[in-house]
């Protein structure tokens, strides 16, 4: 089963396009009008829907941190920093890890890009 993502409102939308464009199953915060709800309400609704958090936003990763010390379960989330990897890579990094990954991959960790 491919991982299923769930794009956080801070991603680009050249990033959601360049994925939708390759068939990777993925929803938008804005979609799911949950783009207003703060850090922790997010992962929530990704876990809820049983798909990864893919996030530009550096406090969810502390969200993460806070939960693993804690043993508060959630879905997974992939972090790229925006200044760190461009959009093209972005787009084959997440493409590679929703196609070739299982769920079980990611829940309650956090994957870095670039891979």
């Amino acid at each position: 089963m491919a991982i299923r993502l769930y794009m956080d409102h801070n991603v680009p939308r050249a990033i959601t396009n360049g994925l939708k464009l390759k068939g990777i199953d993925l929803i938008t915060a804005y979609e799911n009008g949950s783009s207003q709800l703060d850090d922790s309400e997010l992962l929530d609704r990704a876990s809820e829907l049983e798909r990864v958090l893919f996030t530009r936003d550096y406090n969810l990763l502390q969200e993460a941190t806070k939960r693993q010390r804690a043993g508060v379960p959630f879905y997974g989330i992939i972090y790229a920093h925006q200044l760190k990897i461009s959009i093209g890579d972005c787009i084959r990094d997440l493409e590679i890890i929703a196609e070739a990954g299982e769920p079980e991959d990611l829940i309650n960790q956090v994957q870095f890009l670039p891979l």
